[in-house]
């Protein structure tokens, strides 16, 4: 695995405007990084329990990604297995965090944590099967071992 120093965030209202900006599409294309990805993720979980984004989070991501000149094409864009692969990852972190914690001391925690790890899903996939159209366009099943 390489080296990985993630950048942290500051408060939870900086995690937080991260998760309000990906849903108004109005967050930077800049500051629309992996951990920003997973900040999201948890706000999502944590404070908008409304949204079902297993169901609703492959269309977020996709329209955000558009509305700042992004496409999602077969080869750039919105992965669905990278996707679904670091969902698992954070909610498989949040089932043993103590999410009365403030928002920003969770999202720094999974960031330093296996699971925030920008190449966590390559404990799971060959580069091959991870980086092919078929894993971008729908969720396939891990080749190397089985997901937690």
């Amino acid at each position: 695995m390489t080296d990985f120093s993630p950048r942290l965030f500051a408060s939870d209202d900086e995690v937080a405007r991260i998760g309000e900006g990906l849903l108004a599409r109005t967050l930077p294309r800049p500051e629309w990084t992996h951990e920003a990805h997973l900040a999201a993720t948890i706000w999502f979980l944590l404070r908008r329990s409304d949204i079902d984004l297993d169901s609703e989070l492959p269309e977020i991501i996709r329209g955000y990604n558009a509305s700042v000149g992004g496409v999602n094409s077969d080869s750039e864009g919105y992965h669905e297995t990278i996707t679904r692969t670091f969902l698992r990852g954070v909610r498989l972190f949040l089932a043993g965090a103590d999410v009365e914690r403030p928002l920003v001391e969770l999202v720094n925690a999974l960031l330093v944590s296996p699971m925030g790890r920008r190449d966590w899903p390559l404990r799971f996939y060959s580069a091959q099967r991870l980086n092919s159209v078929e894993a971008r366009r729908r969720f396939v099943e891990p080749d190397l071992a089985r997901l937690p």
